[in-house]
C-alpha cells in the first residue's frame, strides 16, 4: 500500500475506536491538498479494496480487526 493509504487506515482505525468510546470527531470536508475530487474518490476505492485483501497479521499492525477492515472495505467511495 501507498503511504498516504497507510496514514488513511490508521486515521480511521482512530475514528473508530473514539466512536466506540463516545467521542465524535469532526471528519475534513475537503479534499485534502494535492487531490482533485474524483482522484480523492478513486484513492478511497482503491484503499479499501486493498484493505480487503490483507492478512489478520496486517490488520492487527495497523490496528484493526477482520470485521472493521470489512465493514470499511465494503464502503461505497463517497461514503467517509
Amino acid at each position: 500500500m501507498s503511504s498516504l493509504s497507510d496514514v488513511r487506515v490508521v486515521l480511521h482505525s482512530q475514528e473508530m475506536q473514539a466512536e466506540q468510546r463516545g467521542v465524535r470527531i469532526q471528519a475534513a470536508t475537503s479534499v485534502p491538498k494535492g487531490f482533485k475530487r474524483w482522484e480523492w474518490f478513486w484513492q478511497r476505492l482503491n484503499t479499501r479494496r486493498q484493505l480487503l485483501t490483507l492478512t489478520p497479521e496486517q490488520l492487527r499492525d495497523i490496528g484493526l480487526d477482520t470485521e472493521q477492515a470489512r465493514n470499511e472495505g465494503m464502503k461505497s467511495f463517497w461514503q467517509r
